[in-house]
């Protein structure tokens, strides 16, 4: 997909029929120009992280087959495994009904982990509640895939 400078690959908002039944894309961005993106490994299934979007990351993302996105702490573009060498390889895009969400089916390179506190998904723990009702999380993943310290000590 090649487009101009400062011209936009995506349809404005469009009619619910053709939103919902069509094959115009046409993603909802919300009030801070975001749009949630849900991130599953291709074979696998499993979750591995939500991260968020703007209407460049989303470009940038369909344009070269990497995963992007808009980090809201920092301010800033990211291509997930810059640093670490863990790219997100998409392999497909889809958006849901109303087009407010994107998911996106990746192959992760590198040691294959995609959170950046070392486990294979940013996932890794669960909500358990205790005897009296009262939520924890619980280590769904015990093992690191690999030591962020090393990875991004550079940082």
């Amino acid at each position: 997909m090649t487009t101009g400078q400062g011209m936009t690959p995506f349809a404005s908002a469009l009619d619910k029929k053709t939103m919902e039944h069509g094959t115009v894309l046409a993603p909802k961005f919300d009030e801070h120009g975001l749009i949630p993106a849900v991130v599953t490994h291709f074979d696998s299934g499993e979750l591995l992280m939500v991260g968020f979007m703007n209407e460049t990351a989303l470009q940038r993302t369909i344009e070269t087959g990497h995963a992007w996105y808009w980090s809201r702490s920092r301010q800033e573009y990211w291509k997930k495994g810059a640093t670490s060498g863990q790219v997100q390889e998409v392999v497909e895009i889809r958006t849901d009904c109303d087009q407010d969400a994107i998911w996106l089916r990746v192959r992760v390179a590198g040691n294959g982990a995609t959170c950046h506190v070392g486990y294979r998904s940013c996932f890794y723990r669960r909500v358990e509640t205790d005897q009296n009702g009262q939520p924890h999380l619980v280590f769904a993943e015990t093992e690191r895939v690999y030591d962020p310290a090393e990875v991004y000590s550079s940082k």
